[in-house]
Formats: C-alpha cells, structure tokens, sequence
C-alpha cells in the first residue's frame, strides 16, 4: 500500500478519534453533543429540499424541454468561428446549475471521445475549473435564509466564465489539435 493510499484510509477515522479525544480532556459531554449535532444537520437537510427540489426539477425542465439544445444550435456558427467545438457547450452552460448533470455531460464527452482526446481534455479541465454557482446560492443562501444575494450572483457566474474562457484557451494552449 502506497503513502496516499495509507493516509486517506487512516484520515477520516484519525480526526474522529482527536475530536473525541479532546472532548474527553475538555470534559465535554461528546456523545449528546453528537446526537445534537445529528439533529441540527437533520434541520438543515429538510429545511434544504424545496430548494434543492426546485433546481432539480428547472434543470429537468431545461435539458427535456430543448431549450438547452436549441440554444447551443444558435451559438454553434459563433463557437465554430471561434474554434470550439461545438460538443463543449453543454457543459459550459450546465456546470454553473448543476455538477451532477454537469458531471454526466464530462463523463458522456470523455466516453464519445476518450479522455486522451481535446474534447475530454477540455471538458475534464472545465469541470474543474468552474462550479456550480446557482446551486451554491440557491441551497446555502436558502439554508441561511438569505433572500437578497446582492452581487453574488453576479460574481459567481463571472467567475464561472472566467474558468470556462480560461479552459479553453489552456488546453488549446497546452493540447493543441
């Protein structure tokens, strides 16, 4: 067994041990603050489903709709003259709602074109160079009830195609066809 191996086996179990080790020495109930501790995240998990609830279901309605595709038709002659492929453009627009259809769109493009390919690089590189801003601002402002999210918005999702422009000018760069 290698180091890494090794020490991410032994992580989790380790911080465990020194959170109970401390209560102990600290003479802190560590037990019952556990069980309260299930319960307030119990709290949060339920007070997070109608918003998690709300994004699954708009996203369900943007891809099967078409409007997705639609869009990314009427941008294909502009991404064509740009030179980026046009199979990239589902992912740039889903990763900023949703990593896990985001995360589906990478996998489909690295199966369809292997991972060693441009297209798997660059999706590969953009997954991990963007996130997933509207759900961010939709389950952690909704957790603590924040209703105004002033430039949030704004801000994640220009950083969300800065990571995008970013991508592709690198893996141009790096992994030029």
């Amino acid at each position: 067994m290698n180091t890494i191996t090794l020490i991410s086996a032994w992580i989790i179990p380790s911080m465990v041990m020194i959170v109970l080790i401390t209560g102990t020495v600290k003479k802190l109930p560590t037990y019952e603050l556990f069980v309260e501790g299930g319960k307030e995240g119990i709290k949060t998990a339920i007070s997070l489903l109608p918003f998690l609830l709300g994004m699954i279901v708009s996203i369900a309605i943007f891809r099967s709709s078409g409007a997705l595709d639609a869009f990314i038709s009427l941008l294909q002659p502009v991404l064509l003259f740009l030179g980026i492929p046009s199979e990239i453009a589902p992912l740039a627009f889903t990763r900023p709602i949703s990593g896990t259809a985001a995360l589906a769109i990478t996998a489909d493009l690295i199966k369809i074109h292997g991972p060693d390919s441009f297209i798997g690089r660059l999706a590969s590189t953009m997954q991990g160079s963007t996130d997933t801003t509207f759900y961010i601002i939709t389950v952690y402002f909704g957790a603590v009830g924040i209703h105004k999210m002033g430039d949030a918005l704004k801000v994640g999702l220009i950083a969300d195609f800065i990571g995008i422009i970013t991508s592709i000018i690198v893996v141009t760069i790096v992994f030029s066809q």
